[in-house]
């Protein structure tokens, strides 16, 4: 894989208010609680996980990439800097595809931590150090009516296609 300048895991990130914080499995107690809140499931589907699906999933995760190898994983627990408090994650699924890096990202913010901008900042953070390691394209999936997420996406740089993936709108950048 031509990613051999992007880590095999993440590594610790920090923006003006938030830090990014690596995956580790033990983060499932804390994120249960972030995550579970029925409406942040309204444009993803399915319902809050619980500790032992949480820890599941982060095992997986952890390992930093597909069994083949043929993606890196990179995950981050997302954390106000001012008091630590886990808000909710970031992450990119990267791969090479016609001889350049792409990064399929995604990110997640609490209710209770929503409309404070949290979501643009740590997306941010984590798209700048994608591209400082020779990531050339970002994509994201989002569902066509979550607003807040194309916000997000178009301070990203990335626009929105015609192209439908699962119901949700692919925007590239």
């Amino acid at each position: 894989m031509a990613s051999a300048e992007i880590p095999p895991l993440a590594t610790t990130l920090a923006g003006r208010r938030l830090d990014l914080e690596p995956l580790r499995v033990e983060h499932a107690e804390e994120m249960a609680s972030v995550l579970d809140d029925p409406s942040l499931h309204t444009f993803t589907g399915g319902e809050p996980p619980t500790i032992d699906e949480l820890r599941s999933r982060y095992a997986r995760q952890v390992v930093g990439h597909s069994p083949d190898g043929s993606e890196r994983w990179l995950n981050w627990i997302v954390r106000r800097r001012d008091d630590a408090q886990a808000i909710g994650f970031v992450q990119a699924t990267v791969s090479e595809q016609d001889q350049q890096l792409v990064a399929e990202i995604a990110w997640v913010i609490g209710s209770a931590f929503q409309g404070q901008r949290y979501a643009q900042e740590a997306a941010t953070v984590m798209t700048d150090w994608l591209r400082d390691r020779g990531v050339a394209r970002l994509v994201a999936l989002i569902h066509p009516d979550h607003e807040a997420s194309g916000a997000v996406a178009r301070k990203l740089g990335l626009g929105h296609t015609d192209e439908l993936v699962d119901g949700e709108v692919r925007w590239v950048g």
